[in-house]
């Protein structure tokens, strides 16, 4: 198969300093790269594990709306309930955890621009390893 696996999903950031300070201080994500333009920051890349990566540009006028934005991401953490804590802590809403229809762990937030952000723990029985169809309970 040619495709490898996901590089990179973009956003765009109304509020880059903002953006940053979510991705990297409440989801403790680390810069990669940024991006320079005449002198000055106006992007990044944050490392999201493995070779996966979230790239994030500035876009001052960007509307977001179910038309023109990615209806979320999704961030697997290796223990859901610290990754809760942790964001819980820096003051930012998170939903409580729940076991999605295909056996994984869940909680949802979002970043200052209104991305979506699901986090993901998988379990032995998750569907992503095991296969099988899911009824979708929502």
């Amino acid at each position: 198969m040619p495709i490898k696996q996901l590089a990179h999903v973009c956003i765009f950031a109304r509020d880059l300093d903002a953006t940053k300070q979510f991705y990297t201080q409440v989801l403790g994500l680390d810069i990669a790269f940024n991006f320079t333009r005449d002198g000055r920051v106006f992007g990044f890349y944050l490392h999201a594990g493995g070779r996966s990566h979230i790239e994030v540009f500035e876009n001052a006028e960007a509307e977001f709306d179910k038309t023109n934005r990615i209806n979320h991401l999704c961030l697997e953490v290796t223990s859901l309930d610290e990754m809760i804590a942790q964001i819980r802590g820096q003051g930012v809403e998170i939903t409580d955890k729940s076991l999605a229809c295909d056996d994984t762990w869940q909680a949802w937030t979002a970043d200052p621009n209104g991305t979506r952000i699901e986090l993901f723990e998988y379990t032995d029985k998750s569907a992503q390893f095991v296969g099988g169809d899911r009824v979708a309970n929502w």
